[in-house]
Order: C-alpha cells, then structure tokens, then sequence
C-alpha cells in the first residue's frame, strides 16, 4: 500500500470535515481510527430504517475470498450479507458519504484509492468471524477497511465486539463495542480482527477502499 503521508490543506467536505479529519490523522499516527455515534445520525437512521425494511431473502450466507478463490467456511465465519449497490435512497446516501471519505483521504494522505465496496452484515445469535486479515502484503487490492454499526441500545452483555488486533506483539488488541453509529477505519493489511460471538441479533456495514489493480487481463474492480 502507499505511505502515508499528511497533507497541510484541510479539504472543505461540509458537514463532514472533523470526523474525516479524525480519520485521516488517526490512520496516519496509528493505523486505526474507532469513533463512536459518529456516522451523521440522520444518515445513520436511514441506513437502520432501511435494514428493517429488507427481506431476509436478500442476505446470502458469508463467504471468504474473491473470483476464483471465494469460497464458503462456517468454521471461519458464520454471518449473512447484502451488498450495496445505489438502486434506493439510503444505500445511495451511504455511498456519496463513503465517496466523500474517500475523496478526503486521497487529498489529505495522497493514498490513490481509486474504488468502494461495502454490504450490510448481519450476525444473528451466535454468529462470529473469526481472525483474519481483509488484505495481504503486496496485493495492492484492498487499502482502508471502513465499518459502521447500526444496532441500537447495544450493551457490552449482548457480545459480538469487534476484536482488532495491533501490529506488535506485545499490545493488547482493541476491543470495539458495536454501538450505534461508531465508525472504524484501520489499515486493511495490517490489523487482524474479529467478530466474537453476538448474544442477539447484530447489523454494520463493512466496506473497503481499494486501489486500481487493473492489468491487460483483468480490469478492476472485478464484477
């Protein structure tokens, strides 16, 4: 992935410029930005509202990998998801905030992210992703990993934390409570995480922020 590198220009991104600047100072100094009850609220309403209205036949189990190499595994994780597309307001209205992250983070860290794809996740009881990584070394696909939580009156009792796991040995990992509203940002090939086990029913959104890795036979991003 590119070095980061931070800019002395603040971008004028509306309503938006302290939370994208957090962002962007957070993963230039640690790799890792947490925020919670950040995501705008009414954004944050429409995308739960939304939620309630989508049928359960529009989640498809959780798979690993991508193309070729995709695959289903219930011992690695066990979630439903939906993908985004832009075909209704809310999910619109969340990939123009999502652009307009991006834009900020190419201004602000010259990162060259050239594409985003997200879904809905939903963890019923039980549910978990286990360790992994979203990107590894050397592939330039996948930069920023970018999640939201969208459950309300979430309580440390009902489980299913995000689990992010720091570069060095003897750091503790970090512990993310899904609460409503908070938004992650880390270094996709640099933090392993994952999701413990929820004790009811658990929604977000992951999303991440890719480079262009396109070559002769492929063109990126990949349908």
């Amino acid at each position: 992935m590119p070095a980061l590198t931070l800019t002395d220009n603040h971008p004028d991104d509306g309503d938006h410029p302290v939370l994208f600047e957090n962002i962007s100072r957070d993963l230039l100094l640690k790799g890792y930005s947490i925020n919670p009850y950040a995501l705008p609220l009414g954004l944050a309403e429409e995308l739960w509202q939304h939620l309630q209205q989508m049928p359960n036949t529009a989640f498809a189990n959780a798979g690993i990998g991508r193309q070729q190499a995709y695959s289903r595994n219930g011992f690695v994780r066990s979630n439903l998801i939906a993908w985004i597309q832009d075909d209704c307001p809310a999910e619109q209205h969340w990939l123009q905030w999502a652009t307009g992250l991006q834009s900020y983070l190419n201004r602000r860290l010259f990162l060259g992210l050239f594409s985003f794809e997200s879904h809905f996740a939903h963890y019923a009881t039980g549910d978990f992703y286990k360790r992994h990584l979203d990107a590894f070394k050397g592939q330039a696909n996948r930069v920023i990993s970018l999640i939201v939580y969208l459950n309300r009156d979430w309580n440390p009792s009902d489980g299913g934390e995000l689990m992010l796991y720091q570069p060095a040995a003897d750091q503790d990992p970090l512990r993310v409570t899904p609460t409503f509203g908070t938004v992650v940002a880390f270094l996709s090939e640099d933090f392993p995480h994952e999701v413990l086990p929820a004790r009811r029913d658990r929604y977000s959104i992951a999303g991440w922020y890719r480079l262009n890795s396109s070559h002769p036979e492929r063109v990126d991003p990949p349908s």
